[in-house]
């Protein structure tokens, strides 16, 4: 499995989870866990997603993401989950 992990931080308004979701599901994009909160006005959100079936590269995903965010305000990053890993192996 294709793990990546997607953040997304910023002023909160309406639809950052719907555009964000509604891209993903577009390009076939998995969501396997996601967790989001909002502190005094800042939204924050972390998702894992599958792009084992995704219709582009992760490189792709990523800029295409990145663009969106911009669209609408926000920072959005993906990462792949093996940077985690080797980040905790020793």
């Amino acid at each position: 499995m294709k793990k990546t992990v997607i953040t997304v931080v910023g002023k909160d308004t309406v639809g950052i989870i719907a555009k964000v979701c509604t891209y993903l599901a577009e390009n076939n994009v998995n969501i396997l866990d996601i967790s989001q909160t909002i502190v005094q006005d800042y939204f924050n959100m972390m998702m894992i997603a599958d792009l084992n079936n995704a219709s582009k590269s992760f490189g792709d995903v990523s800029d295409e993401l990145a663009k969106l965010g911009e669209e609408i305000g926000v920072i959005i990053k993906c990462q792949r989950e093996e940077i985690f890993d080797s980040m905790h192996r020793i």
